[in-house]
């Protein structure tokens, strides 16, 4: 097995709480199941937002699906003009036995469409 960082992102509709959770229990999930993963193999996840989702917290809604155990921290991403808004991205850090399997979601899929769903 092998240490993989894997990457997500998820575009979601407005800067509200309600949005947020929404998108956080939508990728995550996702994500452990693109992995073949549980929350017990999680190392650690980063979760960034870009700065105009300022409404809570991404990391507080992983705790309420599980993520409680795994260390989880937040960033805000870089202000470049013209970049996709109200995105909410992540880096999971886990063992795998296979290469990582990224997964991009909704209008986050133009961020990577090499890797998207």
């Amino acid at each position: 097995m092998n240490l993989r960082a894997i990457r997500g992102a998820i575009q979601v509709e407005a800067n509200t709480p309600e949005e947020i959770a929404s998108g956080v229990k939508e990728l995550l999930p996702a994500i452990l199941q693109a992995n073949h993963l549980t929350t017990d193999e999680v190392i650690s996840v980063i979760l960034t937002c870009t700065p105009d989702l300022n409404a809570a917290f991404p990391a507080a809604f992983a705790r309420e699906i599980g993520f409680g155990a795994v260390p989880l921290l937040c960033a805000v991403e870089m202000d470049v003009p013209g970049s996709l808004p109200l995105v909410i991205r992540v880096m999971l850090h886990a063992e795998l036995k296979a290469a990582a399997n990224h997964v991009y979601l909704r209008g986050a899929t133009s961020l990577r469409k090499d890797l998207a769903q």
